[in-house]
C-alpha cells in the first residue's frame, strides 16, 4: 500500500506535494519521493524514511514547477531497503516521463519478458512500477505516431496498458511539457480522488490524490473518484480532459482500506471510512452476543487508532463500559506495515503500553481492526495479562485473513497468516485469548457498502476469490517463493 497525490498548480508546488504526502504518511513510511515539472525539465527527489526526514530546504528549493506528484512508499513488491527502488519512476523517452503508482501487478514475469523482447526496454530494478512506466512510455510511443502530443494520444497508451497489465494499480504521472496523467486499474481496485479549486483569474487548479482529506486540508474541492478504467489528463494550463479507456470497468474497492489502511476522515468511492468502521462494529457485537459470554466482560477496550469507531460501537450496542486501556506513542510507525517480522514484535511495545489502573481484576474485550500474523495479537494479549486482566476476549472487526492479498497489501505469503490453515480455536490458543471472535465476511462487506451505491468488495484475502480473475494457484505458490513480507 502507497499514497500517491499530483498536483497542477498555478503557483510553485513543492510545498503543496510535501503537505500532501504528510497527510498520507499512515499509508507508506519505507521511503518517499517528490517529482516536479519546471517547463521541460523535471525535478527529482527520493529519499528513505518519512516524509518529515526526506527532504532539507536545499532539495525543496531544488523541486522547481507548478506541475508535481509525490509517493509514499510501503513495499510490497522489490527491496524496502533501496533508494533506487523508491517512487517516483522516470524514462526519458518519450517526452520524459515520471510516474507513482499504488497498488501491485500481478503479470510481473509475462511484463518482464515483453519489455526486453518486444519493447526493447531494460529494467534497472525489481519494482513493478518501473514496469508500469515503461509500458506507459512504450504505448505512448506506438501512439503518438509521428503526430504532436494531444491528451488522445495519453488516453490511447493508456487503453492499450489496461490490455497488458494486470493486477492493481492508481497511477499518476508526470509528462514533461504536457501535464498530468492519472489513471485506475479497471476495477478500481486501489483509491484515486479528484479536487479542484478556483485560482482567481488564472483558472482552475486541479489534485488526484489517494485519499480525500488530503482535498480537504488542502483547500480542494472534492469533484469525484476517478471511476475504474478512467483516464484523466490535466494540461499544463489548467484545462481536465477524461475519457473511459476500459472495455469492461467494474468497481471492486479492496475492502481493507476500510477495515484498516485509510485514515477515518477519508471517503473514498463515496463511502465514508469513519461510517464504515461504525457500522463494522454494530455487525461485531452483534455476533459478539451469540458466541461470548458478554455478562462477565467487564469492560471494551480498542486497539488504538483505527479500531477506536469500531469499539465504540461494540461497547454501546453491548452496553459494556467502553474505556481507553492502551496508551498508543504516536511516533512509532504502524506496526502491519513494518519491514519484517522481527521488527513488528519489537515495536509493538514500542507503540503501545498498557495501564494496569484500566486492567487490574478486570475481564476484558478487545477490539482490534484485523487480525493478520498474530504478532500483534498476541503481545497485546500479553501485555493486558501482565497489567492484571483477569480474562482476555480477543475480537476482530474484520474476517479471519486466510488467503495471500495480491494487490498492494503486504501479504505474500500464505504461511505468516495466523489464521491460514487454523480454526478460530487453535488460533486463541496461538494468540493466548481465552476467548476470540471475528467478523462474519457478509456482515463485513454490508457494514463496508451500506447506503452508497458500491455493489462488490475486493474480499480476496478473507475469501480467496481474486476479482481480476487471472490470479491462479500457480501465480501464489510463485509469489510465495519469490517474495516475503
Amino acid at each position: 500500500m502507497c499514497g500517491i497525490v499530483g498536483i497542477v498548480s498555478s503557483s510553485p508546488v513543492n510545498q503543496q506535494v510535501y503537505d500532501a504526502l504528510a497527510l498520507l504518511q499512515h499509508r507508506g513510511q519505507d521511503s518517499t519521493g517528490i517529482a516536479t515539472s519546471d517547463e521541460h525539465t523535471l525535478h527529482i527527489r527520493k529519499s528513505r524514511g518519512q516524509v518529515r526526514e526526506g527532504y532539507r530546504t536545499r532539495d525543496m528549493r531544488t523541486l522547481q514547477g507548478t506541475i508535481g506528484l509525490g509517493h509514499v512508499r510501503y513495499a510490497t513488491r522489490g527491496n524496502a531497503k533501496k533508494e533506487q527502488e523508491a517512487q517516483p519512476f522516470y524514462v526519458n523517452a518519450p517526452y520524459g516521463i515520471v510516474l507513482v503508482h499504488n497498488g501491485n501487478l500481478t503479470n510481473t514475469r509475462e511484463l518482464t519478458t515483453e519489455l526486453a523482447e518486444k519493447d526493447r526496454r531494460h529494467l534497472n530494478t525489481t519494482s513493478d512500477t518501473e514496469m508500469l512506466v515503461n509500458v506507459l512510455a512504450s504505448e505512448l510511443q506506438s501512439a503518438e505516431s509521428g503526430t504532436s502530443f494531444t491528451p488522445d494520444t495519453a488516453f490511447d497508451a493508456v487503453t492499450s496498458l489496461h490490455r497488458r497489465v494486470e493486477g492493481s494499480y492508481a497511477a499518476i504521472a508526470v509528462i514533461a511539457g504536457q501535464g498530468v496523467l492519472a489513471f485506475r486499474d479497471p476495477f478500481g481496485i486501489r483509491p484515486l480522488i479528484l479536487g479542484r479549486r478556483q485560482a482567481g483569474l488564472v483558472g482552475d487548479e486541479w489534485i488526484v490524490a489517494s485519499e480525500s482529506l488530503v482535498l480537504e486540508a488542502s483547500g480542494y474541492e472534492i469533484v469525484r473518484d476517478v471511476e475504474p478504467g478512467e483516464a484523466i489528463f490535466i494540461s499544463r494550463d489548467g484545462t481536465l480532459h477524461q475519457k473511459q479507456c476500459a472495455e469492461n470497468p467494474r468497481l471492486v474497492p479492496c475492502s481493507f482500506e476500510y477495515v484498516y489502511l485509510a485514515r477515518p476522515d477519508s471517503i473514498m468511492n463515496g463511502i465514508s471510512v469513519y461510517e464504515a468502521r461504525l457500522r463494522l462494529g454494530d455487525k461485531l457485537a452483534d455476533t459478539i452476543a451469540r458466541y461470548a459470554p458478554t455478562d462477565n466482560i467487564d469492560v471494551v477496550m480498542p486497539i488504538p487508532d483505527s479500531a477506536r469507531p469500531a469499539a465504540m460501537q461494540v461497547a454501546r450496542k453491548l452496553g459494556i463500559e467502553y474505556r481507553e486501556g492502551f496508551y498508543k506513542n504516536k511516533y512509532v510507525g504502524r506496526t502491519f506495515i513494518m519491514p519484517g517480522q522481527a521488527q513488528r514484535t519489537k515495536s509493538v511495545r514500542q507503540k503501545l503500553n498498557a495501564m494496569s489502573s484500566e486492567f487490574a481484576g478486570k475481564n476484558v474485550l478487545i477490539v482490534d481492526d484485523s487480525i493478520v500474523r498474530g504478532t500483534t495479537s498476541r503481545e497485546i494479549v500479553e501485555m493486558a495479562r501482565e497489567a492484571g486482566a483477569k480474562t482476555v476476549t480477543f475480537t476482530s472487526a474484520a474476517p479471519p485473513v486466510r488467503f495471500p492479498h495480491v494487490y498492494g497489501i503486504n501479504m505474500p505469503n500464505k504461511g505468516e497468516l495466523v489464521a491460514a490453515g487454523r480454526t478460530i480455536p487453535e488460533i486463541a490458543r496461538e494468540i493466548g485469548a481465552d476467548h476470540l471472535i471475528y467478523q462474519e465476511v457478509d456482515d463485513m462487506k454490508e457494514a463496508i457498502i451500506q447506503g452508497s451505491t458500491v455493489t462488490d468488495l475486493d474480499m480476496s484475502c478473507f475469501t480467496g476469490e481474486y476479482v481480476t480473475g487471472t490470479v491462479s494457484d500457480e501465480y501464489l505458490s510463485w509469489v510465495e517463493t519469490h517474495q516475503s513480507s
